[in-house]
């Protein structure tokens, strides 16, 4: 009974979403972007469009209806119940791993008196370590789900998108989002230990409305255009160093040209050293999605669950063959 009332709460609290800050669809975030998509329209449409109204432009039926956004909101809830049922099990806790991270240094180096410095210094460097951290590892992470073929077989579904909204955001495969989930403990849990070996109890973090001040200044410069149909670039100069929404849907984008370009969220300098990094163009000439063949098995839910795990077991198959051959 207990783990059926959890299980509803865990569906009821994606109402909370809109409201907590450290959800991409919070609705300041959301405001936000309708006020930079406001800016886009006035300066790119409305002048070659005059007879365009604003909210035509910013809720097409054709994009927020289109079945893949359907698809997108059935998944918002479904994948909260997979978190409950498959995923909650094999969390870890991120005390649990910045304890390990402590006790690590602390058997390599010996215990060690806390740096005396600045309560306000000691916040910014938490902060800032923490953002790094984090954009970083996601970055290796989204690299590696690219580049390693049945990792790709996962994280197709989310690039299996036709359309992009906010929502497109969690369409995401369970096995994606355990990555993800791992990643991030391990990251704040490794930043938190080091911090606290360092520094002691003194550790805190720069916040605003309870969320890392640099992740939401991300969300409210356009983290919700990254994933929809107004392109919106930041300029060449600016996007070597951040990446825009605009580059980001180049990142979706169906051209070869653009095939594992732009894997960064926040920082563009991964990629510039990486060599994967894009800078928007003027306009938008391109469709998303991936390929056709790939397409026909991504169209259900069923199929988006089932299908990656399908893909994986044949490319295991492939490599025992191999294997075989060889001996």
């Amino acid at each position: 009974m207990e783990y059926f009332q959890e299980l509803g709460q865990q569906v009821v609290s994606l109402a909370t979403y809109p409201v907590d800050p450290n959800k991409r669809i919070f609705w300041g975030y959301l405001l936000s972007a309708v006020f930079l998509a406001f800016i886009v329209f006035f300066i790119s449409v409305k002048k070659k469009q005059p007879q365009q109204s604003f909210l035509k432009f910013l809720l097409p039926h054709d994009v927020w209806w289109n079945a893949s956004a359907r698809l997108d909101y059935k998944m918002f809830i479904v994948n909260k119940i997979a978190k409950a049922i498959f995923i909650a099990p094999f969390l870890l806790t991120m005390p649990m791993v910045a304890l390990s991270i402590i006790h690590c240094l602390e058997f390599l180096f010996g215990t060690t008196h806390p740096i005396i410095l600045d309560p306000v210094v000691i916040t910014i460097i938490f902060t800032l370590a923490l953002f790094i951290c984090d954009d970083l590892t996601r970055f290796l992470l989204h690299y590696m789900l690219h580049k390693i073929p049945w990792l790709w077989c996962f994280h197709k579904v989310h690039h299996s998108a036709e359309v992009l909204t906010p929502m497109t955001i969690y369409r995401s495969h369970p096995v994606e989002n355990l990555l993800y989930a791992w990643r991030m403990t391990m990251t704040q849990g490794f930043v938190v230990g080091v911090s606290y070996y360092l520094f002691g109890t003194q550790i805190q973090m720069l916040d605003i409305i309870g969320a890392n001040m640099f992740t939401f200044a991300f969300n409210i410069l356009g983290s919700n255009l990254r994933h929809s149909h107004i392109w919106l670039r930041f300029g060449p100069t600016i996007e070597k160093w951040f990446i825009s929404p605009a580059q980001h849907q180049v990142h979706h984008s169906l051209l070869p040209k653009h095939f594992d370009k732009n894997f960064g969220t926040f920082l563009a300098v991964w990629d510039r050293w990486a060599g994967s990094l894009v800078t928007a163009e003027k306009e938008r000439n391109f469709d998303f999605g991936i390929s056709k063949k790939d397409f026909q098995s991504h169209q259900s839910l069923v199929d988006i669950y089932y299908q990656p795990f399908k893909e994986v077991f044949y490319r295991f198959d492939l490599v025992k063959e191999k294997l075989k051959s060889i001996g």
